[in-house]
């Protein structure tokens, strides 16, 4: 077995953010870190003031994102970027416009690779004025770097100054803005060699914390600790303050409840943290603050910091005299929990949260106006009590945009429930109240601008400027069978007279010709219209009419009934000038088209005619040899539509990075691509895919600023080049019929389309993000969910920790209302809905949980079941039980006062029976059980169920499970998984991987034989076939396991089943150990695998999520000869002569193998970077492969088209 691994969806979960002006100029940029890839991003705002995250780069770095900084060198004109990662080293990036790429500038090494606790990446503070950076680790290192520019105004990097303090634990590193004194940076720091000395352990963990100056000398080049001073214990976060003329400099440490400016020389000014007003309040658990971001004003600056439930407070310093008097502190709104906040000068808040979807917002007020809200200063708050406030909506913020993101995405599965082309994904994502289960189509968005319904079903539409130079288009065009219909475009849309078109005849094209023409087409003639209304007419020859028309902005060429060609083209004088010689086919013409004049050219020199003869011909224009054929193709269906069009190449057959594409769509759904050779017209590289059972409509558009496709069968599919590649994705919207491109003030690149009997305006969205996603919300953090296979309906458990039972905090409500005398306080949930502000925090070993039964197809909650206070839901199963075989049953695993470490006060087995069809449950009984329940699955008319570390048979009863059969090698800790085909059970160790029993009807026994010898901490897996099991651990590694192949032969051979029975146990384990055939290291937890075929007609392939929201597939290679290409571009996209390497330096090799050797999976995201490479790569790595850069472009367009999406 050999492996290819694509990422489909590539990760969610945004660890750091930094904003910069990393193209140079007056424009931000932001760049997000994403587990192991980075993201440019740039907030685009419309005339309308409406605004929205548009994705400008996203390149992958091969390595893990420890820590991430911009900064700008004094004098520049752009921020540059700085990393760091588990490379061992400190990488500085540049964005470069021109190419849309993230370069590297800078790659200095200081340490080992890996994610060590002293080895520098973990923190990363960089000087204001951006004379130099340190680079921390969390334990005794650090390193600072000198930042400068040389003659030629390239940046420059120092060789390292070392900043090491042995026995120290740093919990935050910053710089400190002195404006241009010597650099200096602050942390947190623990020093613990009391600790360590102790010989008798009995020194309290909880030393003493420090903040510490650590002052870089310009002059002497050397560091030194300048200043030290204790802190509260609790302190965790160091917020810089801006210094020199636009503030007092020092820093803000925060700790718990507190807030303090401390500076060298001056006294601390200390505010505390304002709590949210809640009745079940715990005083004894202290506040903390998450993130923080500062932004500077003309004549002031504020600093915004969030809670760790959410709630953002606007933090102010006082200045007199040049000392800090008071620090002042306000609630401002409350937003999702957010691991960065980024604000940019444009007035927007961008928010990425820990959990759920980004979410742009614009600050509509900065707090001043607010009086509703209390401002707590540091005079005020003296004696150390407490602070309170009270949340409200929205105020001073107002969200405008927010872009998909599933992390944590906590199970998923891949099933065709709507009956669609391609199979969709339902996940469970989320944690808390902002959870969602969610359904995500392969496709991209389609955003829906307007709807028109017209009284008559249109045939056609399209759009034209008035001059060749108008931004916008001016006319909306619409054919109906029997006439037309002209709209003008404005501040609205009007239908107008005065066009100059005819509107008592079908149209079959409208062009925009020369430098402000207008061409009508219909089927007795062609209808020139000047800019000054004249018109022209070329009226068709007796006893004929025009079937098919295309034009440019010079060329026209329509087809007559009988199969007859003229052609026309602008002369001088701005007349269509026509051809004298005619064409006539051998066969009706289906469909022709021209394609776009070049720049500085005055005719496209090509015409493709498509004929009913299953024939396409390619037609000469040059003016020389006009209409004389240059080269046909044949084809295995008659041609229904042709659109020819300049793209993106990714082949780098030339020096020109664009190529002119034949695109014919034919009648049985397939549609064909083909390479025109600009010399000769000959049609090469063919590329086959099928769309649909409905022939598709070929058009022209816009996308990204470049060409692209759109095609229409039974699904509407576009083609487009975005980021440098070529993508070819279904849009999921309603079936269209027509479409157009269309350019107004609000958007250049929308479209206008027919579908049925309305006329619409549409934009696609989301461009390379080819999954749309569904939402439901729920209520509490997702665990488990089952599909019933006849109504589809999804049985969902939720359960979050530390959290009251909704009958159980409804109670405690009322209590406090009779204790406040206040009535008010019953309607607090009310007041503060738990989906905006998070649910009310209580100790630990309580909990809230609930069965919900969801139907995915409108998203409706069919049921809800809410389990006893203190019940958490684990796992669930569905059952046919062989005692009911008629009945459907759901068994669900739940456990009372769980805490960690795991204890509990009983655990129970919940049987449901479904009722209505399948779309609610009824509950039969319940069977108390010795252990946490978490892991289940269905066996043999009975179910399986991981008891603990003990796994155990049941089978239904009439007052409980009746405990049939349970296995007497327990496994080493708790069982997680369990997979089952034929006889066989797989059990996966929550430490110690896989674990393989053969069940033994005869005498009712579970029989342990083969386990692994790696101790694997399996969170997911999958059975692919009787022997073998794929699956992934909590340390991001991906593996198949196998019997050996002999072993499996024995037992299958065996006629008593005695085999498994009498082998030694080997090593205090199994007898038999598994073959390790793949192992693959892809950086995140791994929550779900499983086997499906992701496209029609495609392969199977493993399906794999991550907790970060990535989701990607394996893709088995069938022959030797893909194996071995593949491994062989792999080879060479590792070498750095050949290729661009890792941006943050972390070798290829040892990364995928970070903790075992990557075995039987080759890289298929690597390998794909081949195709962004220039063209003199691409060449060098070809001839190195004895191939050519066409074969290995295709191969890989290829093996993705025909897996994945």
């Amino acid at each position: 077995m050999h492996l290819y691994n694509l990422t489909l969806q590539g990760a969610t979960a945004i660890k750091h953010a930094v904003v910069g002006s990393f193209a140079g100029g007056r424009t931000q940029e932001m760049v997000l870190a994403k587990g192991g890839s980075l993201e440019l991003v740039r907030v685009e705002i419309a005339p309308d003031e409406s605004a929205r995250i548009i994705q400008l780069i996203e390149t992958p770095v091969f390595g893990v994102i420890r820590s991430l900084a911009s900064f700008r060198v004094t004098g520049g004109s752009k921020d540059y970027i700085v990393v760091g990662s588990d490379s061992g080293r400190i990488a500085i990036l540049e964005y470069m416009p021109a190419t849309n790429s993230l370069v590297r500038v800078h790659l200095e090494t200081y340490g080992k690779s890996g994610v060590r606790r002293i080895v520098p990446g973990e923190y990363l503070a960089t000087d204001p004025k951006g004379r130099a950076v340190m680079i921390g680790a969390l334990e005794k290192q650090k390193f600072v770097y000198i930042l400068n520019r040389d003659a030629a105004i390239r940046l420059t990097i120092s060789s390292p100054l070392e900043a090491h303090k042995n026995n120290t634990i740093t919990f935050s590193l910053i710089g400190v803005d002195v404006a241009f004194d010597n650099p200096i940076f602050a942390a947190i720091e623990v020093d613990y060699s009391d600790v360590d000395a102790d010989p008798n352990g009995e020194m309290p963990v909880m030393v003493d914390k420090v903040l510490t100056y650590y002052e870089l000398d310009l002059g002497l080049n050397h560091v030194v600790r300048k200043w030290t001073d204790p802190i509260d214990p609790t302190a965790h976060l160091l917020i810089q303050v801006p210094g020199g003329s636009d503030g007092p400099s020092g820093v803000l440490v925060c700790s718990e409840n507190w807030i303090t400016w401390k500076h060298q020389d001056h006294a601390d000014v200390r505010v505390p943290i304002p709590r949210r007003v809640n009745y079940l309040e715990d005083p004894s658990r202290g506040l903390l603050i998450n993130t923080s971001v500062t932004h500077r004003l003309k004549n002031r600056f504020f600093v915004l910091v969030q809670s760790e439930e959410g709630d953002l407070y606007r933090v102010t310093v006082t200045v007199t005299d040049g000392q800090v008097t008071s620090l002042n502190i306000k609630y401002f709104d409350t937003v999702p929990v957010a691991s960065s906040l980024v604000i940019l000068k444009a007035g927007y808040l961008l928010v990425t949260p820990e959990f759920g979807n980004q979410v742009l917002f614009r600050i509509e007020d900065l707090g001043d106006s607010d009086d509703e809200q209390p401002e707590y200063t540091s005079d005020e708050c003296i004696d150390g009590s407490f602070v309170y406030f009270k949340p409200r909506p929205l105020r001073n913020l107002a969200q405008v945009h927010a872009v998909d993101a599933p992390h944590p995405l906590i199970d998923a599965k891949v099933l065709n429930l709507a009956n669609e082309e391609t199979p969709q994904i339902y996940a469970l994502c989320g944690r808390g109240a902002q959870s969602t289960f969610r359904i995500m189509r392969p496709g991209l968005d389609m955003a829906e601008i307007a709807v028109t319904d017209v009284p008559d079903k249109p045939t056609a539409i399209w759009t034209t400027k008035l001059r060749a130079t108008d931004p916008v288009d001016a006319y909306i065009v619409v054919s109906f069978p029997r006439s037309t219909v002209v709209f003008a475009v404005g501040e609205s849309v009007e239908e107008v007279t005065d066009s100059g078109f005819l509107g008592d005849v079908p149209t079959l094209l409208i062009q925009q010709l020369g430098d402000d023409d207008l061409v009508q087409v219909h089927p007795h003639g062609i209808r020139h219209i000047k800019a000054d209304k004249r018109t022209f007419e070329w009226k068709a020859p007796a006893n004929r009419y025009i079937t098919h028309a295309t034009a440019n902005r010079r060329q026209i060429m329509v087809a007559l009934n009988g199969g007859e060609l003229v052609y026309f083209e602008l002369d001088p004088t701005n007349l269509l000038n026509e051809y004298p010689e005619r064409k006539i086919m051998s066969a009706p013409v289906t469909c022709l088209d021209l394609g776009e004049v070049p720049r500085g050219r005055l005719r496209h020199r090509f015409a493709a005619v498509g004929c009913a003869d299953n024939t396409v011909r390619v037609f000469s224009l040059d003016p020389d040899a006009c209409l004389e054929g240059l080269s046909m193709q044949a084809l295995t269906a008659a041609p229904e539509s042709l659109c020819m069009i300049t793209m993106h190449d990714p082949n780098g057959m030339g020096e020109n990075p664009n190529a002119v594409y034949l695109n014919i769509g034919l009648q049985n759904g397939v549609l064909i691509r083909s390479t025109v050779d600009q010399g000769s017209g000959e049609l090469l590289d063919s590329r086959l895919r099928f769309l649909g059972p409905k022939s598709p409509k070929l058009f022209r558009v816009s996308v990204a600023g470049s060409n692209a496709l759109l095609a229409l069968s039974t699904r509407t599919w576009l083609h487009y080049a975005f980021q440098g590649r070529v993508h070819m994705h279904v849009i999921n919207y309603d079936p269209l019929d027509y479409a157009a491109p269309f350019a107004s003030e609000l958007f250049a690149e929308g479209l206008v389309a027919i579908a049925g009997n309305t006329v619409r305006i549409l934009m696609p969205d989301k461009l390379g993000r080819p999954l749309q996603h569904q939402t439901v919300e729920l209520n509490y953090t997702p665990r488990a969910f089952v599909h019933h296979p006849t109504s589809h309906h999804f049985v969902v458990l939720e359960a979050d920790q530390n959290t009251y039972a909704p009958a159980e905090l409804d109670q405690l409500l009322k209590e406090k209302a009779a204790e406040y005398e206040d009535e008010s306080v019953v309607a607090y949930r009310d007041e503060f809905p738990e989906s905006q502000y998070g649910l009310i925090k209580a100790r630990p070993g309580k909990w809230a949980s609930c069965v919900r039964v969801l139907n995915p197809t409108d998203g409706m909650t069919a049921q809800l079941l809410h389990l006893d206070p203190d019940e958490a839901a684990m796992s669930c199963a569905l059952v046919q039980f062989t005692a009911q075989p008629s009945d459907m049953y759901v068994i669900v695993g739940t456990v009372m006062g769980l805490e960690y470490p795991r204890t509990h006060r009983g655990a129970r087995l919940r049987t449901y029976k479904f009722i209505d069809d399948g779309t609610h449950i009824a509950l039969v009984h319940v069977t108390e059980v010795d252990d946490v329940p978490r892991a289940m699955t269905a066996f043999q008319g009975r179910v399986a169920v991981g008891v603990g570390n003990a796994l155990r048979i049941y089978d239904l009863g009439k007052k409980k499970l009746l405990k049939k059969c349970e296995a007497s090698t327990k496994l080493p800790t708790l069982v997680t998984w369990i997979g089952t085909m034929g006889v066989r059970v797989v059990a996966a160790d929550l430490q110690e991987s896989l674990h393989y029993f053969q069940y033994r009807p005869q005498d009712n026994r579970l029989v342990a034989f083969a386990d692994d010898a790696v101790p694997r901490w399996v969170t997911a897996a999958h059975m692919i076939d009787y022997d073998t099991v794929a699956g992934g651990d909590r340390f991001g590694n991906f593996f198949v396991d196998r019997l050996p192949q002999q072993l499996a032969r024995e037992i299958d051979e065996d006629p008593t089943g005695n085999r498994v029975l009498y082998d030694k146990p080997f090593l205090n384990a199994a007898p038999h150990k598994l073959d390790h055939v793949a192992n693959y290291f892809l950086g995140d937890w791994v929550t779900s695998v499983t086997k499906a075929a992701l496209v029609l007609g495609g392969r199977e392939t493993l399906v794999y999520t991550t907790l970060g929201g990535s989701i990607g597939c394996l893709v088995p290679l069938v022959s030797k000869d893909d194996v071995a290409f593949f491994q062989l571009l792999e080879i060479q996209m590792r070498n750095e002569a050949h290729a661009q390497a890792s941006l943050v330096g972390r070798d290829h090799l040892r990364f995928r193998s970070t903790y075992l050797p990557v075995k039987n999976v080759t890289d298929g995201d690597l390998c794909e970077q081949f195709l962004a490479l220039p063209l003199q790569k691409k060449q060098l790595i070809a001839e190195e492969m004895d191939r050519t850069v066409l074969e290995i472009t295709k191969k890989l367009e290829d093996i993705r088209a025909r897996s994945a999406f």
